[in-house]
């Protein structure tokens, strides 16, 4: 048997070599290999030596193994064919790093690489000791991955360089082997007709997705249009064809200004202005025009949707999510009441509607806050989007936490197949509305902290993050204050949930809407044509309505089930013993009585700090209140100014005045 000596300077390459030589020799020549990293035969005598490159025969170690008598072959090497399709699938224009042991290596790739055509990346030699270069973040390296400078963030191996097939005829003609010549040479191409074929197989594959792309732009409703920075036109479905009578085929390529006489829409498309959207008319068509970049590689999209068409689908989603109750069912407009306390809410709640803040509703059972939060969500950005509202008095804590968040396939006993979407999902993009939120258990309060602080949410039994868009408002009839202090109720969540705020009015606050609230109680009842008498009228609106506003409609209710000759008289009234007392009424009213003269109290001491050219703060207000019939802690005066600042009568500022009074406050104090 015929046989050589391969000797290579890395083990890495030794084995690329081996291999290809293995696959075109077998059967004809034998070899035995080594390399400068490995252990090297101590004496080679009459042999063929066929090196793997010149710089091997450099190496003390190998001139110190070469003996009598040897042939030596320097092998021609050439670009690893098997992997050189990793290389054809970057962009043209690409910078990569080709990263070798030393610059000699480095050239001789880039030159082969060059040579086979594989001429549209922009080759940049880097190897040990390469003075200072430019920072690339794609290396190219037949295997020096160790050479890799540490801020390359890609890299494409393409193994080894093998042995053209002049070294390896060499080889052959040593051995005086010309008969197999024909078959080694078949062997040989064998190799990069694969590598044809595998390039040929991605093709068509890149083709049939191609294909299945545009079928995919071709079915949607909407045109759609992409352009490079200069103006090339390199997406254009049908529908955009259909819309501005042009032909989709034609205008592929071309220059925008060239394909679309459309002056208007091209100043649109290149406009440097921060508007996205604009409204078109193409022959009897109107359109909304949407545009956005594409940063990767530059280019422009721009959507084109049938203005009338977008109407209807807004419509019929609304249609859908009234189906599914997840709409607010009231505006302001339904709010009945002229008082001067009622409107100047109205006027407040309004304004605090269009921002995405975090809003609680302060007030007594019966005064409206589900109305309010409704009406606040359709005065919103947000009104064509889902509202969704649940009641923390109604369900038990374990059923709310799957409520609101859901949960994942099998995450406890009885878990409905596939999961659950839970309502902060639902109502993504929109609103949720969390009533009687003073009910939530502490451990509940933990998870909704989480909410409001990293908006994402996790469903019970989950492991995935879930980001949500939800504009939250909360709502209670209980002194949240009074409940931080009995550690009922987390003070963070508070003053998370407390960004914006609204105090509703009580009933007997705003006497003066009771006549327009009984008229409009009869006209919505089965009995609109009943009259009242002024005697009831003036009855009912001397009355106090611990109940507020849901207590009057059930006395107008019951009213109207016992009158007679469809006119309500003094007698038709229910008893006054039926009516709440002030005993009657929640024990955690918004505003608690027993702290009135606490609150004048705190009122004068910041009076009397600011007078002293002092700063008023909670600890020197906590330190005067040692003088009081009953001291308070500081987190006590905290709560306090909370309730204070509400009302209007001062402003907290961490600033060089501190806390002060309003001239509201001044004048309460007067």
């Amino acid at each position: 048997m015929n046989e050589f000596v391969l000797l290579a300077g890395s083990k890495d390459t030794r084995t690329a070599l081996v291999n290809q030589l293995q696959e075109i020799m077998d059967g004809y020549v034998r070899m035995s290999s080594y390399s400068v990293e490995e252990e090297l035969p101590t004496s080679l005598h009459n042999q063929l030596v066929v090196l793997s490159h010149p710089l091997v025969l450099e190496e003390q170690k190998i001139r110190a193994c070469l003996g009598t008598n040897c042939k030596l072959i320097i092998a021609k090497r050439i670009i690893n064919y098997e992997n050189i399709d990793k290389l054809l699938y970057l962009p043209a224009g690409t910078k990569a790093y080709y990263v070798n042991d030393s610059l000699e290596t480095c050239l001789e790739s880039i030159e082969s690489l060059k040579k086979l055509g594989i001429d549209h990346i922009q080759y940049i030699p880097y190897y040990p000791g390469i003075p200072h270069v430019e920072k690339i973040d794609l290396a190219v390296t037949p295997g020096a991955f160790e050479l890799i400078p540490d801020h390359v963030q890609e890299a494409v191996s393409i193994g080894p360089r093998l042995m053209d097939i002049s070294t390896i005829h060499q080889i052959l003609d040593h051995f005086q082997l010309n008969g197999p010549g024909d078959v080694i040479s078949q062997r040989y191409l064998r190799k990069i007709i694969q590598l044809s074929k595998r390039l040929a197989d991605a093709n068509q594959i890149a083709t049939d997705l191609n294909k299945h792309l545009n079928d995919v732009l071709d079915g949607v409703n909407d045109g759609i249009l992409t352009i490079t920075q200069d103006g090339k036109i390199t997406v254009f479905n049908e529908e955009l064809g259909l819309l501005l009578g042009v032909s989709a085929k034609r205008v592929i390529g071309r220059q925008i200004d060239d394909a679309i006489d459309h002056p208007e829409l091209i100043d649109f498309l290149f406009a440097r202005s921060q508007e996205e959207d604009r409204w078109f008319t193409f022959g009897q068509v109107e359109v909304i025009v949407h545009r956005f970049p594409l940063n990767d590689d530059q280019s422009l999209v721009a959507t084109f949707k049938n203005a009338r068409q977008t109407i209807e689908l807004e419509r019929s989603l609304r249609s859908e999510l009234k189906k599914k109750g997840f709409v607010a069912k009231y505006t302001f407009d339904d709010m009945i009441g002229e008082s001067s306390t009622l409107t100047r809410t109205k006027e407040t709640a309004r304004k605090l509607a269009k921002t995405d803040l975090t809003l609680l509703i302060q007030g007594e059972s019966g005064t409206g806050k589900e109305l309010f939060a409704s009406a606040i969500h359709n005065a919103s950005l947000r009104d064509k989007r889902p509202y969704l509202a649940i009641n923390f008095s109604a369900i038990s804590e374990d059923l709310m936490e799957s409520e609101l968040f859901g949960y994942d396939d099998g995450a406890f006993r009885g878990a409905k197949k596939g999961g659950k979407v839970g309502l902060f999902e639902q109502a993504n993009g929109g609103t949720i509305f969390l009533d009687e939120i003073g009910d939530s258990s502490l451990k509940l309060q933990a998870r909704l902290l989480r909410v409001l602080q990293e908006k994402e949410i996790i469903r019970i039994g989950g492991s995935k993050i879930i980001p949500i868009d939800v504009r939250i408002i909360a709502a209670t009839n209980k002194n949240l204050l009074q409940m931080i202090e009995k550690g009922t109720f987390r003070e963070d969540l508070y003053h998370r949930l407390r960004v914006l705020f609204v105090d509703l009015p009580s009933l007997r606050t705003r006497t003066d809407d009771i006549p327009l609230l009984v008229r409009h109680f009869i006209r919505q009842s089965q009995h609109p044509q009943v009259t009242v008498k002024p005697e009831v009228i003036e009855k009912l609106t001397s009355l106090p309505w611990y109940g507020n506003v849901r207590e009057l409609k059930n006395t107008i209710d019951y009213m109207l089930a016992v009158c007679d000759e469809n006119t309500i008289q003094i007698e038709d009234m229910p008893w006054e013993s039926s009516f709440l007392k002030s005993d009657d009424s929640p024990t955690e009213d918004p505003v608690i009585p027993d702290e009135e003269d606490e609150l004048l109290l705190i009122l004068r001491s910041i009076q009397t700090i600011a007078e002293r050219g002092e700063r008023p703060n909670r600890r020197k207000i906590t330190e005067m209140s040692t003088d009081w019939a009953k001291p308070l802690s500081e987190q006590q005066i905290r709560s306090r100014l909370d309730v204070l600042e509400s009302r209007g009568y001062i402003v907290k500022s961490r600033g060089p005045f501190g806390t002060r009074l309003t001239d509201a406050g001044l004048r309460f104090l007067k």
